[in-house]
């Protein structure tokens, strides 16, 4: 496939069609996800943790240089992605993280604003009335599965199940891989994480070659999902390395799910690659509400953005 093409979690590839660079194109669909605050998992006032207060998290990676900027629980700042790549630019670092990534991006220029909403207040409050459920605790006291912190630590471990109220609404991501006519490539992620997670953590979103991963002379691919999970076998990464080996996307996002789903068979999950030469596909696990994956794909063949969906395995 000759000319452009972006994938992603969704994708808005205006930039990329009007002859922008790739990163342009990668920072300005994650940055239009985050204004938008897509599905409420992007940008501010959503995914409020146990403190109600919303934190975001961002990479981008350039293709060429195999250069990267990511930021962690950022505060006060709505423009994640532009923060990450800012580091990327400005700093010899990859990652920051915390209050230090919030006074970083204000002596980078961006504007300090609240990220709580109404709609975030209230996700806090309805949580605390059902005594914190779902939450991510475990080997605590009181018990997390029926009672609100502050948690001590359990005398004697045992093993917890995961929150059975997590869905693919309480985490999820705005993922984005691009190529350009000339071969350039780029990637990066987006999300204000997991709801009701503990203050302070951090999923797979800003890990390079777990939330996105891309090489100009293999390919690219960008991931969604139970971050705690998918960030402990580097699936983006994996994928990459896969289509540099020959694979095909489809084939390397499919083998990139199943292994994680060998380890974790119930994890929410998935993942979109795209090639060199502008092949793209996509895979996920299948879970109790969650059998088929959409995503957006958009490419100089086509005059709009094209919505595709895969079954999950």
């Amino acid at each position: 496939m000759r000319g452009g093409i972006g994938v992603g979690i969704p994708l808005n590839a205006v930039a990329l069609q009007s002859g922008a660079s790739v990163l342009d194109a990668v920072e300005t669909g994650c940055a239009r996800c985050e204004a938008d605050q897509c599905n409420g998992s992007v940008g501010f006032g959503g995914s409020p943790d146990e403190s109600g207060e919303t934190t975001l998290d961002a990479m981008i990676m350039n293709g060429d240089t195999m250069e990267a900027g990511a930021v962690a629980d950022l505060r006060r700042i709505k423009n994640a992605i532009g923060v990450a790549r800012a580091v990327m630019e400005h700093t010899d670092h990859t990652l920051l993280v915390g209050e230090s990534a919030s006074v970083f991006a204000e002596n980078m220029g961006f504007i300090a604003e609240d990220l709580t909403t109404n709609k975030s207040v209230n996700i806090l409050s309805e949580w605390l009335k059902g005594n914190c459920q779902p939450n991510y605790r475990k080997n605590v006291l009181p018990d997390p599965s029926a009672s609100c912190g502050p948690y001590k630590p359990r005398a004697t471990a045992r093993r917890n199940k995961r929150a059975q109220g997590a869905n693919e609404r309480s985490h999820d991501t705005i993922g984005m891989v691009a190529l350009d006519r000339d071969g350039h490539m780029a990637a990066g992620t987006s999300t204000n994480g997991l709801t009701h997670k503990v203050p302070g953590r951090v999923g797979d979103s800003p890990i390079v070659g777990a939330g996105a991963f891309v090489d100009s002379s293999a390919g690219g691919a960008a991931a969604t999902g139970d971050g705690d999970i998918m960030m402990r076998l580097l699936p983006s990464y994996l994928a990459v390395e896969l289509m540099r080996a020959g694979a095909d996307p489809s084939a390397a996002c499919k083998t990139a799910i199943s292994r994680i789903k060998r380890h974790y068979s119930g994890f929410f999950g998935a993942i979109i690659c795209a090639n060199t030469t502008g092949h793209y596909g996509a895979a996920c696990n299948k879970v109790p509400g969650f059998s088929q994956f959409h995503f957006m794909v958009s490419n100089s063949e086509s005059e709009s953005p094209l919505m595709e969906y895969v079954d999950c395995l």
